[in-house]
């Protein structure tokens, strides 16, 4: 069973910086492609970025472009996203995935393994 556990959320103010790690319970070399997804209230999960195997490739959601930065250290099992300038908007709860696929994919289904989720609450 491959278990994937999300850390790093919390409250922010806007304008400020988390960083969520990713640890996965095998080698992340494992997975072909991780990615980020977040869930709102109300709302419909959606992509944040993804990161091919190597790192070589990565995807961002529009809203995030410039703001969040995804990285990944197989030597480590590890994915992380860097989140600056942080915006209200930006409140949801953060879920870690992975997939075996070697598409950057952006919808759930094209995901294997996920995380329990993390909460960001950026208040303003």
């Amino acid at each position: 069973q491959v278990q994937l556990v999300e850390s790093g959320g919390g409250l922010v103010q806007a304008g400020g910086s988390l960083r969520l790690s990713c640890i996965g319970s095998r080698r992340t070399t494992s997975y072909a492609t991780m990615g980020w997804f977040r869930q709102a209230p109300g709302k419909e999960r959606e992509i944040v970025a993804a990161i091919s195997r190597s790192g070589g490739s990565t995807y961002y959601e529009d809203s995030v472009k410039g703001r969040f930065t995804i990285s990944r250290d197989n030597a480590k099992n590890m994915v992380y996203l860097q989140m600056n300038s942080l915006k209200p908007e930006d409140t949801a709860v953060y879920f870690c995935a992975a997939a075996r696929t070697v598409r950057l994919g952006t919808a759930d289904h094209e995901y294997d393994y996920w995380g329990q989720g993390t909460q960001v609450t950026v208040s303003s």
